[in-house]
């Protein structure tokens, strides 16, 4: 086989291991078995480690532009809304079916992914996004003001694991759980919060731990 041919055929490869990994990871969420996205390329498992080195390189090199666009769209759409409360509501609505139509995307927003350099951009790109949502909404006098970003992880954590849980028995159940989340952060009749939202580095430290019991 001459050397054009095998760069065409490595070529080929990496191509059907992208697109089986989107497929993946879109059913089955990041952690699926790297040897489930080997058997849709019809490749071996160390095809996948030859040509990416690692999972958290296949998943970069097939997710955050994906999420990116996503992620940006559904900020821009808000941002687009004329009223602060209804762009607000509209973006936290987008991101948790999000969550709900992709698995992949569902570990993204909750951050339930490994350490993967690309994807941790779109993440703080896309809290950034938020922030400036949610602040606009509290400007108005929309959205409670004691709100903080931060909080909107545990609304995305609690909906990823909701819907993990619910989607072969009642796929919707999500949007009910979400419609109390945003009565609650409406402003006007809401009680004082017993303690207070977390800061980024709290986040971060939560995030690294992730997964271990605490000693």
């Amino acid at each position: 086989m001459s050397g054009r041919a095998v760069r065409a055929d490595a070529r080929r490869n990496i191509e059907k291991l992208v697109e089986s990994a989107a497929d993946v990871f879109r059913e089955r969420g990041l952690h699926a078995p790297l040897e489930a996205v080997a058997q849709r390329a019809g490749v071996s498992t160390g095809t996948i480690y030859h040509r990416f080195g690692s999972r958290e390189a296949l998943i970069d090199a097939v997710v955050p532009a994906y999420a990116e666009e996503q992620l940006d769209r559904a900020a821009a759409d808000a941002m687009a809304c004329a009223d602060p409360w209804e762009g607000f509501v509209r973006y936290v609505e987008r991101v948790c079916e999000l969550q709900a139509s992709n698995l992949a995307l569902n570990d993204v927003i909750s951050r339930n992914h490994p350490g993967t350099a690309k994807l941790a951009e779109v993440c703080h790109r896309s809290q950034e996004q938020a922030r400036r949502i949610a602040e606009r909404a509290q400007a108005d006098g929309a959205l409670r003001a004691d709100f903080a970003v931060e909080d909107l992880l545990f609304v995305f954590w609690s909906n990823a694991m909701l819907i993990r849980f619910t989607a072969g028995t009642a796929p919707d159940a999500w949007r009910r759980s979400l419609g109390f989340t945003l009565d609650g952060l409406r402003a006007g009749a809401a009680h004082a919060l017993p303690t207070a939202a977390l800061t980024p580095e709290q986040v971060e430290r939560v995030m690294a731990g992730r997964g271990r019991a605490p000693a």
